[in-house]
């Protein structure tokens, strides 16, 4: 069943994209606002909110925001999460809904955090990856197709410095620069000439130097040490940025855009940062995502009009922020 990514009740923070380091910027609490009716809000209440309310218990740190549920990373290394738990995603060894922040359990020493659809990862200080929650794609990656509603290691990876996660599908990048994915795998989103999903990591063919990694719900990016874009998986709306939409299960690399220090996938839409400040998105454009005037989807990159200054910026299901220099936050979408 599709769900909605990134409900509005995590655009809370615009320096989350879908992992964070835990010396990413934060705020002393933490607010929330949008859909709430299974406690994705986080204040004690089951109520939509058109308005911030604040997390309960005054939690801060690095926010990641999954379909129906949130999850912390505080400074001291534990992960908490609030919201739908349906699929365990909540880590707390229930599978009951909370609408207030719970400690995700046997957890400690998490440097970053990820979250997918109903899935979540966390990356620990010894550089391994661990996973909970829905897995019928093997988004956990542990070799089984069970939901787990406590974290479970990832099999076979070491070395991870990086994370992503959306959808039924993940990414972990190593200190090699190489890539590796699992989950789903029916648009070619795990990069490894195949359509078949995966249990177990899987390593992306033909990408090395990687830097930076990041997803959409269907499709996944990868920014590499020579300032190159490069994209895979879904691209029915043209979100590879290669000029045409046919789906791929090999990276190809965005056409016409260089000087990326940013990069976030929306559902089926992609964002770029560049070193100046602009932004450029390419992709789905039903709901006006590309901020280029009209709503028309675009399968290369185009600037977003009359924006500028930006530093930070996140893609959800059809619309996006974006932080800029002088501390006000622009939406669109």
């Amino acid at each position: 069943m599709k769900r909605v990514i990134l409900s509005l009740a995590i655009a809370l923070v615009l320096s989350v994209v879908m992992a964070l380091p835990v010396n990413a910027a934060t705020t002393q609490v933490t607010w929330a606002w949008g859909r709430g009716d299974l406690g994705q809000l986080g204040n004690g209440a089951n109520n939509d909110s058109a308005t911030p309310v604040q997390v309960s218990g005054g939690p801060s740190g690095a926010i990641a925001a999954g379909g129906i549920h949130s999850v912390i990373l505080k400074s001291d290394g534990t992960v908490w999460a609030w919201g739908y738990n349906g699929s365990g995603q909540l880590g707390n060894g229930t599978n009951d809904d909370s609408n207030v922040p719970l400690q995700v359990s046997g957890l400690t020493g998490a440097t970053a955090i990820a979250t997918g659809d109903e899935h979540n990862l966390a990356l620990t200080s010894d550089n391994t990856v661990w996973g909970w929650g829905w897995n019928g794609s093997g988004q956990l990656g542990n070799g089984t197709y069970d939901n787990s509603n406590v974290p479970l290691q990832v099999s076979g990876l070491s070395g991870v410095t990086a994370i992503a996660a959306c959808g039924s599908h993940s990414l972990a990048l190593k200190s090699d620069g190489t890539l590796w994915a699992w989950g789903g795998n029916t648009y070619g989103q795990l990069g490894n000439e195949t359509y078949t999903d995966s249990n177990v990591p899987v390593q992306v063919s033909g990408l090395s130097g990687v830097t930076v990694i990041a997803m959409g719900r269907y499709h996944s990016l990868a920014l590499k040490s020579d300032g190159t874009l490069w994209a895979w998986g879904s691209n029915s709306n043209g979100q590879l940025g290669n000029g045409n939409n046919t789906d791929s299960n090999v990276p190809l690399q965005v056409s016409g855009l260089s000087g990326a220090t940013a990069f976030s996938g929306g559902d089926s839409y992609s964002l770029a940062l560049k070193s100046d400040g602009t932004v450029w998105a390419w992709g789905s454009n039903s709901n006006g995502q590309l901020g280029n005037g009209n709503n028309t989807d675009s399968n290369v990159p185009l600037q977003v009009s009359g924006l500028s200054g930006a530093t930070a910026f996140s893609g959800g299901d059809s619309y996006s922020l974006a932080l800029k220099s002088d501390g006000t936050v622009w939406a669109l979408g």
